[in-house]
Parts: C-alpha cells; structure tokens; sequence
C-alpha cells in the first residue's frame, strides 16, 4: 500500500512535501517529490515496498519524458513485461508499475480497460502536456481530487493530505480516467451486459444462461484463481479470519493452494466475542498458524478518534466494523513481519446481506446490488484500505476480482436471491465439494462483522454516546447539518469526530450506509443486522 499525491500546475514544493507527510502511514519505507521541468506540477511518491522492493522499484517512474505514481498491484505483469521486452522495452526494477508509462505510450487511455488490477494512478503526459488519472473499476484503491484557489486539480491517496488546500474534496469515481479537464467512465461493474434481466439480449459471459451447477462450478474456479492472483508478494503475506462464510473461504483457498500453514489473525472483546470460537475451528481445520488477539471496552473508545480519523467518515456501520479491524491491524504491525493481508470483503455486496432476503422481487435484489458495488470504495472498501494502510500493511480483495464481479453481476437475479433457505447460497454451494473449511462453517448464518467481535462493542459506543447528550442537545446540535444528518446519538458523536478532521466535507460520503428502507422488514434506525427479524441464529 503506498501514497500518491500530483498537485498539477504551480505548486510550492514545501507545501508538497507536508500534504505527501500526512499519507505517510501508507508508504513508510521511501519518500520521493519530483518537480516536473516546465513547472507544470509536482509528483510525490510514499513507498510500501511489496513487489520488486529494492530502490529501483521507486516513483516516481519516468519513460520518454513521460512520468507515473501508481498505488496499485497489477496482476499477471510479470506477462505484460515479458511482452513489452519482445517489443524493446527494458525495466530497472521488480515492480508492477513499472510497465504502466511503455503500456500508456502504446494504448493511450484505453489501457486502463486493459488492465486486470486494482489502482490509483496520476500520469503526465510530457506530449501532450497534460495530466491523466485512473482509478480502479470497483475502487479498492483509492484516490480524491479537489482543487486550490487557482482552480489547479490535485490528487491524493487520502483526503486528509487535501484538507486546508482545496475547498471541497471528493472521491476519483472508480472505473474512471481523468484527462483533458474530464471525467471519463471506462469500466461500470454494475452494468449487466446483454444482461440478465435482458434475456433476449446475448450475454458475453453466459451467466445468464448457464444452469445451477455451470454458474457454481464458475463461481468457484472463480475466485480460485482471484485468491491464487493476490498471494505473489516479495514480503510475508497474512489473512484476517472472522470465522464467518467469506474470510474463511479466502483462508481455506489459501492454504490449500500454498499447502503450507499459513498466518491467519482474528480479533475478539474479551467478554463476548461470538467468533472467536469459529476462527479457531477453521484456523484448526487448514492447519493456519493462528492468531488471536483480545480487545476491551477502553481499547474500542480509545480507537474511535484514530479510526475516524484514518477512515474519513461519519458513516455508523464502517466505524463500528473498522475498530476491530484496525486495532487487529495494528497488532499485526507491530508483532509481525507480514506486510500483506487478504481480506474477504465485497461478498456480502454481490451475494447478499441478511436484509436482501427482504428483497421484493429478483429485480430490487439487483438493482441493490449494483448500488452497493458502486458505492463500496465509501464503505466497506475504504475501511479495509484504510484500517489496513493506517498501520503500513497492504490489503487485497479476493472476492473483488474483476472478472469474479463481472461475472457474479451477470448472473440472473432469480438465481441469487434468496430461495434455499439460506443466504448466498451459490457461493456456499459452489464450494461444498472441496471441503477447504468446515462445513459447519460453509453453511453457518451470517454475523455481522462488529457485533461478531463482540456484541458488547457495538453497545459501548451506543452507550457512551448516548452519556454525551441530553436529547434537547441532540436536537440541536445534528439540526446543523444538512447533508447526511444524524438520526441517532451514535451518528451525531461520530459526524462530529469527523468533523474535527474533515470539516464540511461530508459530501465525500454520499449519505449512511443503511438497509432499503423501502422494503418491507427494513425500516430500522441501526445498520445492525441484529435488528432484522431474520437474524436468527447469526450471532451465536
């Protein structure tokens, strides 16, 4: 995970250097500022070393007069520049990114279409005297933009390195490119093509039309190959390990396919972590070198100021789930050499949450679906990049491989929602024949990550913020704020946190992450799938 920061047209290098200084978590290992010659700009550069990690690796990289910062891992490179060589090409270093510029001078802006990654990139175009941006179809690496008051664009890794230089801040839309003064989309990962509630349309990836056993049998091979993909890296590589469907898919993918132990991690309260006991059972199963770490009520309060901080939003559910997440982070950080960590985010978006089962028809299970993938990179998405960058590791996302999503998107809705009796049922199906966890894992009902850790976290920030306000100062205080406005206590204490570090840009958040509330069984004031009537036996 590294930090990016291009501050386009007349820039002071000072100022520069201190915006690069506030992403310094997400490359502590080198630091670089080149001035572009004309004085067209400045390109900073915070290096994680991760892949090719000797000096040469470092940006940013220069081809033609041409030059490049990239955040991002590049999967199959190692081809493209075997490829590029045959042409004449010849490469310094290790990494990925050094490839970007010769495929750029090659492709244009089409290359980012081209690529099977996920990033964030700035390149200056010396020809054209222009800069170009891109950031990855689904946005797991991320990238902001605002502009100073002389109308010059920056962009940045995080918004904090923007914060006292541009007026409004906003997120680089993912599956776009940034050229000539405008926003292009090349990439929509929602958009079903020749879809399937289009029957009489032809589908390119055959979802639609494929049987049961056709879309579980691809949903495995799948995701294989997206866990086998993410685990090359010159430095240790780990796995967080809820104990819950996706997380141990990812580990149980993992340790079958390196079959050696491999280092899983796992967090808990210590007086009622629910999932705790399951972690165990799958690290047991796969044989993983396990780890737990045990958290309490101070260590949770203590974190909400630091997360919020690193988070960048106001959001209720991303904070309660990124305080585990974060201080298990930590942890690994300071106890540990690995230095990469997979993750089983963005299964609950394509596959289902608990409250889609309230779906009211094949349709509005898409159509939520889509939404919840255009919107991860301000949700679940940015709390595994910054829970995992704020502590100078590197996350990647398994279930967020492009070719996985394309095709989960296109399968025909009527298959996907819920009429098994259990949720995400193709995913759990798809995998009952390798038995790489437990069964009893494999089938066991959805717990939500924050109450997971302990049902008690969730309780102790209700509680301490409802100790903060009478309900009169409640009242008052969330009536000032127009976009997103508090509904509870909890949202009011957190969009005032967030406010000290990012004030009046709440608009980089659309609005709180929630349940449909137009469905029928939705209509609830706490994301906590806890209040849902179907929850069952999720959180035991």
């Amino acid at each position: 995970m590294c930090a990016i920061l291009t501050y386009t047209g007349d820039a002071d290098e000072q100022l520069v250097a201190q915006m690069l200084g506030r992403m310094k978590d997400r490359g502590p290992d080198m630091d670089r500022i080149v001035k572009i010659d004309n004085g067209r700009g400045i390109m900073g550069f915070n290096r994680l070393s991760i892949m090719g990690p000797s000096p040469s690796g470092m940006q940013p990289f220069i081809h033609n007069r041409n030059m490049v910062v990239c955040n991002g891992e590049l999967y199959g490179f190692e081809d493209l520049k075997k490829y590029l060589e045959s042409l004449g090409e010849r490469f310094e270093s290790g990494s990925d990114c050094e490839i970007l510029l010769p495929l750029y001078e090659r492709l244009g802006t089409a290359v980012f279409g081209f690529l099977d990654a996920e990033f964030a990139c700035v390149i200056y175009d010396a020809g054209k005297d222009d800069f170009v941006a891109a950031r990855d179809p689904i946005g797991i690496r991320p990238l902001y933009y605002g502009y100073d008051d002389k109308k010059q664009i920056i962009f940045a890794s995080e918004p904090k390195a923007l914060t006292g230089v541009c007026k409004e801040i906003r997120p680089f839309p993912p599956g776009h490119y940034y050229a000539e003064g405008e926003f292009v989309c090349y990439k929509d990962m929602t958009e079903v093509s020749r879809g399937a509630a289009n029957r009489d349309l032809e589908n390119r990836d055959g979802a639609c039309e494929d049987s049961l056993e056709e879309i579980t049998d691809k949903i495995h091979d799948k995701l294989i190959r997206g866990v086998e993909k993410r685990l090359s890296a010159d430095v240790p590589v780990g796995f967080l390990l809820s104990g819950g469907l996706d997380s141990s898919l990812v580990c149980g993918i993992a340790a079958a396919g390196l079959k050696k132990p491999i280092e899983t991690f796992a967090i808990g309260m210590d007086i009622d972590a629910i999932d705790l006991k399951y972690a165990r059972k799958v690290a047991d199963y796969i044989g993983s070198n396990h780890h737990e770490v045990i958290i309490s009520k101070q260590d949770v309060l203590d974190a909400l100021d630091p997360v919020i901080e690193a988070l960048g939003t106001f959001d209720i559910t991303t904070i309660r789930a990124s305080i585990g997440m974060y201080l298990l982070c930590k942890w690994i950080r300071e106890n540990t050499k690995v230095r990469v960590v997979l993750t089983g985010e963005i299964s609950d978006e394509l596959f289902g949450y608990k409250y889609t089962d309230f779906a009211p028809n094949a349709q509005a299970f898409q159509d939520e679906a889509a939404k919840r993938v255009r919107e991860l990179h301000m949700y679940d998405v940015l709390r595994a990049d910054r829970c995992i960058s704020a502590n100078s590791l590197e996350a990647r996302v398994p279930f967020g491989d492009l070719d996985f999503v394309s095709y989960v998107m296109n399968i025909d809705p009527e298959r996907k929602v819920n009429t098994y009796g259990i949720g995400k049922y193709l995913l759990r199906h798809a995998f009952e024949k390798d038995e790489f966890i437990p069964r009893e894992i494999l089938m066991r009902e959805k717990a939500a990550f924050s109450d997971a850790v302990g049902h008690s976290l969730r309780d102790d920030l209700i509680e301490l913020a409802e100790s903060m306000y009478t309900d009169r100062e409640y009242e008052t205080a969330r009536m000032q704020y127009k976009h997103a406005r508090p509904f509870t206590k909890e949202s009011l204490l957190y969009r005032e946190i967030f406010e000290k570090y990012y004030k009046g840009q709440s608009e980089m958040v659309v609005d709180f992450w929630m349940p449909n509330k137009e469905w029928e069984g939705c209509n609830v004031n706490d994301p906590s799938a806890r209040v849902l009537s179907n929850y069952g036996a999720s959180g035991e």
